[in-house]
């Protein structure tokens, strides 16, 4: 049995980061794996060991008439690959909803269509309702990231599991961890795209309302994208910008409390592996009061839900956090042990099941590895 794996843009945000982590644990449980993606582009699908590469051309473009004409012609590029490459017996795995020439390919040939979704909010609406509806007509499983997902309903008629995002354990045994005392300087981090709907200029107000931290902001853009997006803007002193970051364990190992800021109205976080990533770090979190993100945080237990408009509330939280060592301990404390609920061998033990495939005996990558 083959797995004809398929994602549009190859980059270095959260969704081929996934793809990748499924990619090389089905590689070593002795899968033969093909992957389906554009060309050209650096990201964590990047030269995996034992994965057979097969490129179709894609280029993104600001302008949304372009990137929709850009979308279409890819997919029809993928569409025919998969349908000369696929064979009877394979398994065709559609990561996220925007490859949908490969679902259309398997269901042409009568193949398996599994859709792996990590999030809902597409816009324009009819451009969301289309590709959903591909989803309904050519997908046999559906795999959510989040609870909040599939109980949203918009695939109701096909089969569906949840699938929570793990840490990679090769990623976990790179981290190293200082102790951290209360009385040092204190830093703050987020992790997003430079989207105003991911809170970015929240982020730099809570920043300038707070002088007395460090606040560390690290964008999946360029310099020039930066530069460009802030060029307007009055900075304050204690905020630091950063570009595309390939590790983050230097961030993680400096700050003391990690934000999301997304906006409910604009973007609803459909996950967070950030926030995951944090936690291994015994890191407590502020995150939205809405999502599938929230299934990560629970409200004054390992951090806090804030609606990141309401500056006074986030700035009361951070302060409540950072300012009091009882509080911030425990909540760090129960950071680490919710932690544990998302180590990566459980991650691909389950994603085997999804594909009707027993784990291979072989596979050691164990929850219960030492720290």
């Amino acid at each position: 049995m083959r797995v004809l794996a398929c994602h549009l843009l190859n980059d270095y945000s959260g969704s081929p980061k996934v793809l990748k982590q499924l990619l090389k644990g089905w590689v070593k449980n002795n899968l033969e794996v093909h992957l389906f993606t554009c060309g050209g582009r650096e990201g964590f699908l990047s030269n995996l060991t034992g994965v057979k590469y097969h490129n179709f051309w894609y280029a993104f473009t600001k302008n949304p008439y372009l990137r929709l004409v850009f979308l279409l012609v890819s997919q029809l590029l993928l569409m025919l690959k998969v349908l000369t490459k696929a064979q009877k017996d394979d398994i065709i795995y559609v990561n996220t909803v925007l490859p949908f020439g490969a679902a259309i390919a398997g269901k042409i040939r009568g193949i398996r269509v599994i859709y792996h979704i990590h999030e809902t909010s597409i816009k324009p609406a009819i451009l969301k309702k289309i590709l959903f509806g591909i989803v309904e007509r050519t997908a046999d499983q559906v795999v959510y990231v989040s609870n909040y997902l599939a109980n949203e309903g918009l695939v109701s008629s096909v089969k569906s599991v949840v699938l929570h995002n793990a840490i990679e354990e090769d990623w976990y045994r790179g981290k190293k961890q200082k102790e951290k005392h209360h009385n040092q300087e204190k830093h703050v981090l987020m992790v997003c795209s430079l989207k105003a709907y991911k809170g970015v200029n929240e982020y730099i107000e809570l920043a300038r309302s707070c002088p007395d931290y460090v606040f560390s902001l690290v964008m999946n853009s360029s310099q020039n994208e930066i530069d460009a997006y802030f060029k307007s803007t009055d900075l304050p002193r204690n905020l630091r910008l950063f570009d595309t970051q390939t590790n983050l364990h230097p961030f993680y190992n400096q700050a003391h409390v990690v934000l999301n800021l997304s906006k409910p109205d604009g973007w609803v976080e459909t996950f967070g592996l950030t926030i995951i990533e944090a936690m291994a770090y015994q890191l407590p979190a502020i995150i939205p009061p809405v999502g599938g993100i929230t299934e990560l945080v629970s409200d004054g237990i390992n951090g806090y839900r804030v609606n990141s408009t309401n500056l006074k509330d986030l700035k009361e939280k951070l302060e409540l956090l950072l300012e009091n060592p009882s509080i911030y301990n425990l909540l760090s404390l129960q950071a680490e042990k919710k932690f544990e609920q998302f180590r990566e061998g459980a991650f691909i033990k389950k994603s085997l099941q999804i594909l009707a495939i027993p784990s291979a005996a072989s596979f050691q990558m164990s929850e219960s590895n030492s720290r």
